[in-house]
């Protein structure tokens, strides 16, 4: 009896040795915010299958808890504090929420500077180690996006050429494009994108300055009748991840992460904008309104045009500490050209 006995505990004790190293791991349990609702194309195309896929490749191992916009940690201007105390460990923000953080990265927002998402997306991630990484302190930068460029959106007065901008209460998405409207004798208005919709509904604008998808997601084409296919700009978005919860994961979860981010990651948000924007323009498409596609001949008049904005626009980041921001304009100009 009693060598039945240790035997029995001889196999308990050995099982349980070889449960606690392997199949029954504690989970790492990460908190992934955005701002956006899950209807949102981010959500359903990028940040949700990103999720699951990391929790796919660890094995369960990572187990990923998304809260979108509207939730608690969804705050659009909070996000990237978070992440840098670790109260979220990954999240995905909007470079110019708050305003004045990311100057450096936000000199890929100029006018007319690209012409879609894919080629300014890869000059921010080819540019990022020089020129961009040191804006994201206490993070694990996972990949820059960038929208494709947007449009000029107006409610009665079509907008064909600079002059037909004038006198226009129009929209703006960032600093850059605020400086631009002023410039082109129009008065920029700075609203959140889900007021858009209200205020030039009840005339308080004339336009405003946003990409196609924005016809679909908010509605817009509703109240947009006019439509300048100008390309003038692109918004930039950060993802990142808390540096300490990352240098903290296994080699396995490491390897995950890397291999679902940086270059693998910054290549997709081309195809993944061209389908949203897609949606936002067939509808305008389908109501039958008027969209007037500038040539790349007119869109080099607007950029010539607009070249001392630009330049009175990075003399001002120049005193506010960023000595190199015409040198990081010119990097992103050619990078422009080889990804064109």
């Amino acid at each position: 009896m009693r060598l039945k006995s240790r035997l029995v505990v001889s196999v308990v004790t050995v099982f349980w040795l070889l449960v606690g190293s392997t199949s029954f791991a504690a989970k790492v349990n990460l908190k992934l915010a955005h701002y956006l609702p899950t209807t949102n194309g981010i959500h359903t195309d990028f940040i949700e299958p990103w999720a699951k896929e990391l929790e796919a490749c660890t094995a369960g191992e990572v187990a990923v808890t998304i809260y979108p916009g509207g939730t608690q940690l969804g705050n659009i201007a909070k996000l990237y504090d978070e992440t840098r105390m670790g109260v979220v460990d990954i999240a995905f923000g909007l470079s110019g929420v708050p305003g004045g953080r990311f100057e450096r990265t936000r000199i890929a927002e100029m006018p007319f500077l690209f012409t879609s998402s894919d080629q300014a997306v890869h000059a921010l991630w080819d540019l990022f180690p020089q020129y961009f990484a040191q804006e994201y302190p206490g993070v694990k930068v996972l990949g820059l996006n960038a929208c494709n460029p947007g449009q000029i959106h107006t409610t009665s007065a079509a907008v064909e050429t600079m002059e037909d901008l004038k006198g226009l209460k129009i929209r703006t998405p960032s600093a850059a494009l605020t400086s631009m409207v002023s410039y082109l004798g129009a008065t920029p208005v700075g609203l959140p994108a889900g007021a858009v919709y209200e205020n030039a509904q009840k005339s308080v604008i004339d336009g405003a300055i946003f990409t196609w998808d924005t016809m679909d997601s908010f509605k817009l084409v509703e109240v947009m009748n006019h439509h300048l296919d100008a390309k003038v700009y692109a918004v930039t978005f950060w993802f990142a991840m808390n540096q300490r919860k990352y240098n903290g994961l296994s080699d396995t979860a490491k390897t995950c992460v890397d291999n679902l981010s940086g270059a693998n990651l910054v290549g997709k948000f081309g195809s993944w904008w061209d389908a949203w924007d897609k949606k936002g323009r067939d509808l305008v498409v389908a109501a039958g309104q008027p969209i007037n596609v500038l040539t790349d001949e007119q869109r080099g008049k607007w950029q010539k045009s607009l070249e001392p904005m630009v330049a009175e626009y990075l003399k001002g980041l120049e005193g506010k500490g960023i000595a190199d921001a015409q040198e990081i304009y010119q990097a992103l100009q050619q990078k422009a050209e080889q990804y064109k």
